[in-house]
Parts: C-alpha cells; structure tokens; sequence
C-alpha cells in the first residue's frame, strides 16, 4: 500500500482543517495549530488515505491516527492494514477515543484491543462552571480570585492582539528563566512552541488573553475551537508568586474569549502529580479517554 506521508506546513491548513470539519472530535491533539506548532518535538507526518486525514507517528514504534473524516472508513482502515502488513510491523493506533473504537469494533468485531492511557486524558469542564465557579467544590477558587482583585485593584484583562504580543513572548522567557531546572525537556519545548503560538497567532486562528499587574504582564493564555462545541486552552502560564494569578488569567480567559462554546478542553496531565492536581482542583465534567489500538493476539 502506497502511501504518501508529507511534512506539515502552513500550506496545508486549508486541506487539513477540511477534514477536521468533516468530523469534529474534542481531542486536544488534533487541531492544525496542534499540528504545525509541535511538529519541530514530534516525529509526526500526515497523509490522505482513502479519502481521510491520517497521522503517522514514527516514535519508538510506528503508529498511525484514526482516520477523520473517511466516506468510507472500512476502506481507510482497511487500507492502513495492508500498509503495517506490507511493512511487516505490528498495527498500532494512537490517541483513539472509545467512540473512535466502537466504530472499529462494529467494523471488525473481536479483531482490536485497546489500552487507554491515563496520562493521555484531556480533561473536560463545562465552561459555564469555569465562569462562574459556583458551589462549594470551587469556593476556593473563588477565594484566590477575590484575593487577587484586593491585592493588585490595578489589574487588567487584554485580549491578546500584535501590540502586545512581544510582551507576552517577554514574559514567557521569564517564567522560563524563573522555573527551568536546566534539564531542558518538556518544559523547554512548550515555551518554544508558545512562542510560536504568539507569533503565528493571527494565521492559526488562535486566540489569546493576558492579565497585567501594575502595568506588567503576569499572565498569558493561548487557545482555539477543537470540535464543535468545545474550546481548548494550549497554553496558560502565570507568575507564581503573583497569588491568584493562575486561577484569574483562567476565568477571564474563559469570561472573554469562549463565547458560544459549551465545554473546555484543558488538555492532559501527561503524567505530572502537580498537573494532575491542579485539573482535579477545577472538578471536571468527564475527562477524554485516548488509548492504543493494536490486533487481539
């Protein structure tokens, strides 16, 4: 099976968000923005097989997405088969969902397996509860914010526009210069890849929001539709020692730029303790399982 893998480029926005339209899901992952601006981290590539958008991720083993937006998924899927067999390597499916997985097993009754990941799982809020934080659950948060706003009363919310755009770029090199460990990693990469967010902002359709203290940015965040009825937030990164900040820059993010979506996308924990606690802290609605498909043995 021939398939042509090609490079993501910015050129390719339009084809690829045309299959994304076809099938909205709510996975962070895939976005053209997701795409282009990790491509430099991740061995990925992509391809159109049978009429449908695959990924190819050639890490420590080869694997390949789901196929979006397919007339004919038995075809496509059929199709990436013969390719792994042709390959002589086992199949691999990554980041399929349980939806995605009950289309394959009522295609292929008893043929898959799949392992979900828990590091992999996108956490998803209600956005309305994320405005408003009512109830008891979240009354903490409440309180960080009623803190923040009698702490700094001069504080400001922008929504994030070429103006200042270099500020915010500014002040992610100093969150960099405050929390890098000098191990480089992930951390490293995501302000690389924010960076870039910022710069390509406008093209990639993304939107952003900043919080200013004393007329100094303390926090930025970064994000776009991801499906039909949901908004995900790439990147969001505050000063830790300004108190507060974090959950502010979070709800007014929220407040001013996700008007007519229902639910949040907050992406995955990717394993951390620290992470995870926090994304539990918001209470969320469900979180997205994504897992491994490979053949039943």
């Amino acid at each position: 099976m021939d398939i042509h893998w090609k490079e993501v480029k910015l050129e390719d926005q339009e084809l690829i968000n045309s299959y994304y339209d076809k099938e909205p899901v709510r996975c962070c992952e895939f976005t053209f923005a997701n795409n282009l601006l990790w491509k430099p981290f991740y061995d990925i590539a992509y391809a159109i097989v049978e009429d449908s958008l695959v990924f190819e991720s050639r890490g420590h083993k080869n694997s390949v997405s789901f196929p979006m937006g397919a007339s004919d998924l038995k075809k496509a899927v059929d199709a990436l088969l013969t390719y792994f067999e042709e390959k002589n390597e086992p199949f691999s499916m990554y980041l399929v969902s349980p939806e995605q997985f009950a289309k394959l097993e009522e295609l292929y009754p008893g043929k898959f397996q799949i392992t979900y990941d828990r590091d992999e799982a996108d956490y998803i809020y209600e956005k309305e509860k994320l405005l408003t934080l009512a109830g008891k659950k979240l009354h903490a948060k409440r309180n960080h914010i009623n803190k923040f706003k009698a702490t700094y009363p001069d504080w400001s919310y922008e929504a994030i526009n070429d103006a200042n755009t270099e500020e915010c770029r500014d002040m992610a090199q100093e969150w960099w210069a405050i929390n890098n460990d000098g191990q480089g990693g992930e951390k490293a990469e995501e302000i690389c890849v924010a960076e870039a967010g910022l710069v390509y902002r406008e093209r990639l359709g993304l939107k952003g929001g900043l919080i200013r203290v004393n007329g100094k940015v303390v926090a930025f965040c970064l994000g776009e539709p991801c499906g039909k009825d949901t908004f995900v937030v790439h990147f969001e990164k505050a000063f830790a020692d300004i108190q507060g900040a974090y959950p502010m820059i979070n709800q007014q993010f929220v407040e001013h730029e996700m008007e007519g979506f229902t639910y949040v996308n907050r992406e995955d924990d990717a394993g951390s303790e620290g992470l995870r606690k926090a994304k539990l802290s918001y209470y969320p609605a469900w979180l997205m399982e994504k897992g491994n498909v490979s053949i039943k043995e």
